[in-house]
């Protein structure tokens, strides 16, 4: 998954919804990161995808994701 295919994705966060994303770690291991009432923070200089729950920034890295789940 590119960058922009990601932002796209998550283009629905807008804190009602809570994200699931799970990333593929080195080898067969995989990490699971939970952000509720996710809300896609708007695209910056850095051009990193940015999600927040109100209280922290977390950043994705578009090309280690597996899968992600919105609900």
């Amino acid at each position: 998954m590119t960058p922009s295919q990601l932002r796209q994705a998550l283009h629905e966060l807008n804190g009602q919804r809570d994200l699931a994303v799970v990333f593929v770690q080195m080898g067969s291991e995989m990490a699971e990161c939970r952000v509720p009432h996710a809300m896609l923070i708007p695209d910056e200089a850095d051009h990193l995808i940015k999600v927040t729950d109100g209280k922290h920034v977390f950043i994705l890295d578009a090309e280690r994701i597996a899968w992600i789940r919105i609900g």
